[in-house]
């Protein structure tokens, strides 16, 4: 091989070295791009979760009996009935009148505390609590269309997108740069 075969094929090495480094290191050393946000829509999503719901009402209840069999109004008719049967006829038809009207008295005496006692209803009022199912949104992300090199492109972020998001590579980098950063 001849001296100027050899000097040409080592400095043609060199050459492409330098050229294939120049390349490799603007390569690497790429500024990032930005591009310009053209719309940005929220994904929203629907879901139920229980919830308690507590109100108070007025409840009316009767109150507690503590004569149950109705012997005071039995007996105070009873009384009642006998007086007044007492104040009927004469000799023997008193007392049949005074036993009849007091046997009379006696039932009407029970039959109007029996009536007091189911009317007699005390109210109060009452928390009543039921779980229901309460309708909620959340945002899960975002449909993102963006203006690069005069391309229009769509990409789906978790995070709202300023007015410029950072470009590397063709690959969205950075969703939440400042406007002028």
């Amino acid at each position: 091989m001849n001296n100027s075969m050899l000097v040409g094929s080592i400095i043609g090495a060199i050459a492409v070295t330098a050229l294939g480094s120049v390349a490799g290191y603007k390569y690497l050393d790429q500024e990032p791009q930005y591009a310009e946000v053209v719309s940005s829509k929220a994904i929203i999503e629907t879901y139920s979760e229980p919830v308690e719901q507590c109100k108070d009402v007025i409840v009316q209840q009767k109150k507690a009996v503590k004569d149950e069999n109705q012997i005071t109004g039995t007996v105070l008719g009873a009384v009642v009935g006998g007086v007044l049967g007492n104040q009927i006829g004469g000799g023997s038809g008193k007392k049949v009148a005074t036993v009849a009207a007091a046997a009379a008295g006696g039932y009407a005496g029970k039959q109007v505390q029996q009536d007091m006692q189911n009317n007699d209803v005390e109210s109060q009022n009452k928390r009543v609590c039921k779980t229901v199912q309460q309708q909620k949104e959340r945002t899960v992300g975002y449909d993102v269309r963006y203006l690069l090199n005069g391309e229009l492109k769509n990409i789906r972020m978790d995070q709202k997108p300023a007015e410029k998001i950072l470009i590397k590579d063709g690959q969205v980098i950075a969703a939440t740069l400042q406007a002028g950063s």
